[in-house]
């Protein structure tokens, strides 16, 4: 059976934030804004309950930007130190905050907003962070000035994370990396590494999402360079089927992407994980076996994932437990699937 979700972001309703803008500032007084937050994740949920969706999202409705949701609450970062620096290889503008010590979580980020999910919902339920090379590059750096290295911190912090919210319940991680389209030499030289230190140990599934960028001009006018097909998923895909991730989520609405690319995420899939399995026990020298700490513990073998249909796009996908069905709740009237990935 192929299980239906969405990429993981939702518009906010009005009368939280403007929709459909970058930033938008929030419409509710600080006192109340907790509160309006949780009742926008309500009205996510019932939203895909009633389209029908089996792994339901939480909408990101609790944050105003994909990256840097995540940074508010963790150590090392100065938010009020922003610069303007060129992101995903100088394609735009952004002005970013500034790392300035070692990173570490002062404490839980999102363990609240999937417990109120979590709480709200029997459906299958998945939450979206970003992934460390995106990170990184929507930072600016003044304390490590080596960007493997600080992918590296941000990959063990994400774990820290994702451990705590899949024992509160979550069924599905997914990390998002648009930045994956950008830097392909540097996504075989430390890009997958980084995902698999992030993933791993943890109980739930595991996704990643990589896509083009939507939402402003510069993304609009950079796919416009890339020809009739868009390849760079063919140097994407066998590196993702050999990483410990289960489930891949792209877009394909408005794409050019080449969809018998997917196969090569399923014909790889099996040796992929094999040898990766070898090298956790110290085969390739970067990573240790079971007895070291700064290595990657076995994993057990997972048939291919398949390909399933999303709101926004496609996902490799595998599912093993049927959705229950939905609490009774009122619907919206209509709830658009968009994503503003960059």
């Amino acid at each position: 059976m192929l299980h239906t979700t969405i990429a993981g972001s939702l518009p906010k309703p009005s009368w939280l934030a403007e929709p459909e803008k970058l930033w938008a500032a929030w419409r509710v007084p600080p006192e109340s804004l907790a509160e309006a937050q949780r009742d926008a994740v309500l009205v996510a949920l019932r939203a895909q309950e009633t389209a029908g969706i089996d792994v339901v999202t939480d909408g990101e409705q609790s944050r105003q930007h994909f990256v840097h949701g995540f940074l508010e609450r963790l150590e090392g970062i100065d938010l009020g130190k922003r610069v303007t620096i060129g992101i995903r290889a100088d394609r735009y503008k952004a002005e970013v905050p500034t790392v300035t010590g070692p990173i570490a979580r002062k404490g839980p980020v999102h363990l609240a907003e999937v417990r109120w999910a979590r709480a709200n919902t029997q459906r299958r339920l998945k939450f979206t962070i970003p992934g460390p090379m995106t990170i990184v590059d929507t930072l600016a750096d003044e304390h490590y000035r080596d960007r493997a290295r600080l992918a590296m911190d941000f990959a063990r912090v994400i774990n820290e994370e994702a451990r705590e919210l899949a024992g509160a319940g979550l069924d599905v991680l997914q990390l998002d990396e648009p930045a994956f389209n950008v830097y392909m030499d540097d996504v075989a030289a430390w890009g997958i590494e980084a995902l698999d230190r992030a993933t791993e140990g943890l109980t739930c599934t595991t996704a990643v999402h990589i896509c083009y960028g939507y939402g402003i001009p510069a993304n609009v006018d950079w796919k416009k360079t890339l020809g009739a097909e868009w390849r760079q998923y063919e140097r994407t895909f066998p590196l993702l089927a050999m990483s410990r991730i289960d489930q891949v989520s792209l877009e394909c609405a408005n794409s050019r992407v080449p969809l018998q690319l997917l196969e090569l995420l399923a014909r790889q899939g099996r040796h992929g994980r094999r040898h990766r399995r070898r090298h956790a026990r110290g085969g390739d020298g970067r990573a240790g076996g079971a007895d070291d700490p700064g290595g990657h513990a076995p994993r057990r073998s997972r048939a291919p994932a398949a390909v399933q249909p999303t709101a926004h796009g496609a996902a490799a996908a595998r599912t093993s437990r049927a959705p229950s069905s939905p609490r009774s709740a009122p619907a919206p009237a209509s709830c658009a699937t968009r994503l503003a990935r960059s």
